[in-house]
């Protein structure tokens, strides 16, 4: 078994901090932000294999459950929270939870991560089954209330990935799908709330915004099943609506958009 090297503690490449101009510090957690798509980038294998197997499962009509503590598990939430809205699926199809429960999304619960028992009840909550995938988000790789429920998951056959920024993290040995994204020292010493948590960001883009592309929600390069919750997206859905039935009557557009709900279920009310 490789040596585990908590990278994410390692010491800021960066001395002084405090002496630094303004325009010094955001050039410094500029240049420190720019190797973040490149490590995404190293890391694509990984991804992809993992995108296979949430996609398979979803298709079978399964769920997608992120899950972490702190920064990580906030990330985890985000994302699943804006696949409703963006690719009109369900709510509660994926399903974002975080250590300490709704209380730590606004505020730091303490010792809430340290559970290796909590999260499987969690996931107990929401009646998971072996349909289902759950993604471990774990910047360290060593929380234990995501270790925890992936181990709980694994016994009962329930399929699991993981997503940290330490190489052979802990997390990664309880995943039939790890990533693991080096981006190496924090700008200020162990902030994982910077690069590890932009690192995490652009990998839940990446798996949200693909699945939901393998499961027909997105046509051509166009949401065509987001909701129509506002004055902005009703617009957008207008002129997708114009555009994929090359309609000049912007009002025409709209009440159809407005009557099937979705462009997608507009045009097709048309072509068929």
């Amino acid at each position: 078994m490789a040596e585990f090297i908590k990278v994410t503690e390692q010491t800021s490449t960066y001395r002084h901090l405090e002496q630094m101009s303004i325009q010094e510090i955001l050039f410094n957690i500029n240049q420190e932000d720019k190797s973040v798509p490149e490590a995404v980038n190293s890391a694509s294998y990984q991804i992809e294999k993992l995108i296979a197997a949430i996609s398979d499962k979803m298709l079978e009509g399964g769920r997608l459950f992120y899950m972490g503590a702190g920064t990580s598990g906030r990330l985890g939430i985000l994302d699943a929270s804006e696949c409703p809205p963006t690719f009109g699926v369900p709510y509660g199809m994926v399903i974002g939870l975080i250590a300490g429960g709704e209380k730590a999304i606004t505020q730091a619960v303490e010792f809430a991560e340290d559970s290796t028992d909590e999260g499987w009840s969690d996931l107990e909550k929401h009646f998971i089954n072996d349909k289902d995938v759950v993604v471990g988000l774990a910047a360290s790789g060593t929380t234990p209330y995501v270790i925890g429920a992936l181990k709980e998951c694994r016994k009962r056959g329930i399929v699991t990935g993981s997503i940290s920024c330490n190489p052979h993290s802990p997390v990664s040995d309880h995943a039939d799908f790890p990533v693991e994204v080096i981006v190496g020292p924090e700008f200020v010493t162990g902030s994982t709330r910077m690069k590890s948590g932009t690192a995490q960001k652009l990998v839940l883009n990446m798996i949200s915004t693909t699945v939901m592309i393998q499961l027909g929600r997105v046509e051509d390069n166009k949401m065509v099943n987001m909701q129509l919750s506002n004055i902005k997206l009703v617009d957008r859905g207008v002129k997708m609506v114009m555009d994929q039935l090359c309609l000049n009557d912007y009002e025409k557009a709209k009440d159809l958009l407005l009557k099937h709900g979705s462009v997608k279920r507009a045009v097709e009310a048309m072509k068929n």
